[in-house]
């Protein structure tokens, strides 16, 4: 299969990615930029989302173009970072117009990464304004920045058994020109797996570089620790699907439900109650596609999102106390 130049969302003409990452807060924001517009998606699948504007995407409302999104840390009060990527957008021309005004449409979602680092300091509107600055084609930073940079996964088991997560980009061509990517910030409760052959990417840490069963510890209901109420803490996995294939609104969509398949494939377990999963789809309208191609776009758009999420795990630095899965690994 032939490869993009990048591996990364940005391989999709005109779709520009930057990030803003404090590394002592142990948090971040992370812009997906279109400017001329896309044609937008959505589909929530967590129980427990934290997003801005997911309405005006779905079929039956009126946006039918998607200019930006933002990935952020900082749970409910990152949604802060919003209000400078729209003010960027303002600045630099980018919007529909409205009456007298260019309006831009943007949307987004949080991952909860405030028991990382400092819980006080969380992305703000200078933060998504300093990302939105920042965004440029090409190569994409991955692993603890932007919106990975206090993400962790594998907290089944107890968070002293956690490992770091990260953000991850990955692309794929088809042998027409259409292109699809995804960029993935990874903050799940569950383990991460790797489908090309099953292994198991990160798991919660158990003894010398090795990982628990956590499916078998959720049999048992052992958490191999002082047991503590309620369910794990801090969680929630984000993701941006782009596409250089015009589609419709209701096309978006779709292709924003099956990419949530390559949620599934690395996932494990996803989409529960303490997860507010959520992925946003950018279809840029430069190729047509027909009915029979349509199935090939929907099925690497879940490979994408997989490869990505398994690149922002395998890509992340140790942080706060918290290791890396290679950190982890080579521990004897």
């Amino acid at each position: 299969m032939p490869r993009t130049l990048h591996d990364a969302i940005t391989d999709v003409p005109g779709i520009k990615v930057g990030h803003w990452t404090d590394r002592r807060a142990a948090t971040g924001c992370t812009v997906v930029l279109y400017e001329p517009g896309a044609m937008p998606g959505v589909d929530v699948r967590g129980a427990a989302p934290g997003t801005h504007e997911t309405d005006l995407l779905r079929p039956g409302y009126a946006a039918q173009a998607l200019h930006a999104v933002v990935l952020t840390g900082g749970s409910l009060f990152g949604l802060a970072s919003i209000t400078g990527v729209v003010r960027w957008c303002e600045e630099n021309g980018v919007g529909i117009t409205f009456g007298r005004q260019r309006v831009p449409i943007v949307s987004g979602a949080v991952v909860f990464d405030l028991n990382l680092g400092r819980a006080d300091v969380r992305p703000t509107a200078e933060s998504g304004y300093a990302a939105a600055s920042a965004a440029k084609a090409g190569r994409v930073a991955e692993g603890s920045v932007g919106a990975g940079t206090g993400a962790t996964v594998a907290k089944l088991m107890g968070a002293n058994r956690n490992l770091k997560g990260g953000i991850g980009t990955a692309s794929e061509l088809l042998e027409d020109g259409i292109v699809v990517g995804a960029i993935v910030a990874v903050n799940a409760v569950g383990d991460i797996v790797d489908s090309r052959d099953g292994s198991l990417v990160a798991g919660p840490r158990g003894e010398a570089g090795a990982f628990l069963d956590t499916i078998a510890g959720l049999r048992t209901g052992s958490r191999q620790q002082p047991q503590t109420d309620g369910p794990p803490e801090g969680n929630t996995t984000i993701g941006v699907v782009a596409t250089n294939a015009r589609l419709t609104k209701e096309q978006a969509n779709r292709l924003a439900t099956i990419a949530h398949d390559g949620f599934a494939r690395a996932i494990r377990p996803v989409h529960t109650s303490v997860d507010g999963d959520t992925v946003f789809v950018m279809a840029t309208g430069e190729r047509d596609i027909g009915a029979a191609r349509t199935t090939a776009l929907e099925a690497f758009a879940a490979r994408a999102v997989e490869r990505a999420i398994v690149k922002g795990v395998q890509t992340a630095k140790s942080l706060a106390g918290v290791p890396s899965v290679s950190e982890w690994r080579s521990r004897p």
